[in-house]
C-alpha cells in the first residue's frame, strides 16, 4: 500500500494502462496518429484542432480539440516516477479559482476526482455578471501528468460528456527520455498535417 501523503498520490482509474490516456510505452496497435510532439491523438471524423501559442514566447503551451459543439484543452506536464500531481495541483486551481471570486466544486468522475469551476468574464467589466463553467480532468501517469479543460455541449449532455471523456482516453502521451522539471509542460510541435491555424494568445 502506498504510504506516501494523498496530495503525492497518483490519480488515476484503476484501467488507466489498458484503457487509457497511454504512455508510449503502453500503446499496443498501430492506429494512425496525429503527432504532436509529448501529445499524440488519434483522428476521427469531425474532430478539428488548435494549437495554442503564448504569443511572448511563440511556444506551443496547449492542444485544444473541439468535437461537435464540445471542447477539450490538453496539456501534458513531467512528473515524479513514483508521485501524482493532481491532488496538490488541484487543490491549488480551485483555491486560485475561489480568489478570483469564482466557484469551485469537486466532484468524483469517471477518471477519478474533478472540478467544475465557473470562472467570472475578466475581460469586459460590463460583462462582469457572465461566466463561464469548465470541467478540469486530470489524470496521472508514468512520469507525466495529463490535463484537460473540457467546455461546450459536453458539460449539460451525458453523450456528448462521454464522447469527450473517450476522446481523453484515446491521449497517447510521450514523454521521452529528457529531464525535466515536474510540473513543467512537456514539448508540443506542430505537425506537418494540416489543422487550424495556431491561435496566440
Amino acid at each position: 500500500m502506498d504510504a506516501s501523503p494523498v496530495e503525492f498520490q497518483k490519480s488515476a482509474p484503476m484501467d488507466r494502462a489498458s484503457a487509457g490516456p497511454l504512455d508510449l510505452s503502453e500503446v499496443k496497435d498501430v492506429r494512425p496518429f496525429l503527432d504532436f510532439g509529448a501529445i499524440r491523438i488519434f483522428n476521427r471524423e469531425a474532430l478539428q484542432l488548435r494549437l495554442e501559442v503564448e504569443e511572448s514566447t511563440q511556444r506551443v503551451v496547449a492542444l485544444t480539440l473541439e468535437h461537435q459543439e464540445s471542447s477539450l484543452q490538453l496539456q501534458a506536464f513531467a512528473a515524479p516516477r513514483n508521485e501524482g500531481l493532481w491532488h496538490e495541483i488541484r487543490d491549488q486551481l480551485a483555491n486560485s479559482i475561489r480568489d478570483q471570486g469564482g466557484a469551485a466544486q469537486e466532484i468524483t468522475g469517471v477518471f477519478g476526482p474533478e472540478l467544475i469551476v465557473t470562472i467570472p468574464n475578466q475581460e469586459n467589466i460590463a460583462a462582469a455578471s457572465q461566466s463561464r463553467t469548465v470541467r478540469f480532468i486530470g489524470v496521472d501517469g508514468p512520469r507525466w501528468f495529463l490535463r484537460g479543460i473540457v467546455g461546450g455541449l459536453a458539460l449539460t449532455d451525458a453523450k456528448a460528456a462521454a464522447d469527450i471523456d473517450d476522446l481523453f482516453r484515446s491521449v497517447v502521451v510521450v514523454r521521452g527520455e529528457t529531464p525535466i522539471p515536474p510540473r513543467d509542460l512537456l514539448l508540443l510541435t506542430v505537425p506537418e498535417s494540416a489543422m487550424t491555424q495556431p491561435r496566440q494568445f
